[in-house]
């Protein structure tokens, strides 16, 4: 019997790990795949052609990465809906539109034109029969300097040229995201807590709370 069936989390749930970067979410995400037996879904970053780009030129590239990552997004939705859910996401579209694309039209990196052109289109794919909202989404928080001193750890070169004015700005834009987010349910998730990589078994614990969660929410879905 795997976690899903012990703690009967429905075949069909789709969970979005969300947090800012290096808050683990990619290991997250593989974690609770394998102990729930669901699909993955993640945020294709390696094969971005404009990341590297943008990291040089924020204004010059803000909407060109945003648009990838939305459509690369939307296909990821589609394709949950075509499997019929069963699925662990890595970051949610929401914080596309909600963080990442408001934060450089806040700063002025993002132009107002390209900015109402992002969000139609945002509006438009959320519209569509394609978009399953999910079940649940699993927010990973913790403080600014242990975030900061993950994404030193990892060593993307992009990343270790990043001022660190940005992953603060960044971290608190997603605490006042999360305080005020509505679309569906939220576990919030101290990474603190827990190490997956050196306690893998910690993940039953997660998948109780989860379970929990889902079991509290469930009336919100019918």
């Amino acid at each position: 019997m795997n976690l899903r069936e012990k703690y009967n989390i429905p075949s069909n749930t789709v969970i979005t790990i969300a947090g800012t970067v290096g808050v683990g979410k990619s290991t997250m995400t593989k974690a609770l795949a394998e102990a729930l037996n669901f699909r993955t879904s993640f945020e294709k970053v390696d094969t971005n052609p404009y990341l590297d780009k943008f990291y040089d030129d924020f204004e010059k590239w803000s909407f060109h990465l945003q648009i990838y990552f939305l459509a690369e997004r939307f296909k990821e939705q589609k394709r949950i809906f075509e499997y019929g859910g069963g699925f662990i996401q890595d970051r949610s579209i929401y914080e596309d539109t909600g963080i990442f694309a408001k934060m450089h039209y806040d700063k002025g990196t993002m132009n107002p034109i390209d900015y109402e052109t992002y969000t139609n289109l945002f509006d438009a794919m959320v519209m569509t029969p394609y978009f399953p909202h999910p079940n649940l989404l699993v927010y990973l928080e913790g403080p600014i300097d242990n975030i900061i001193s993950r994404i030193q750890e990892r060593g993307r070169e992009m990343e270790q040229q990043t001022p660190h004015d940005y992953w603060f700005e960044m971290h608190d834009r997603y605490e006042n995201w999360i305080n005020n987010f509505n679309s569906c349910p939220v576990l919030r998730l101290d990474i603190n807590d827990y190490d997956l990589v050196k306690n893998p078994e910690q993940i039953e614990s997660i998948v109780e709370r989860i379970a929990y969660m889902l079991e509290q929410t469930s009336h919100l879905r019918k």
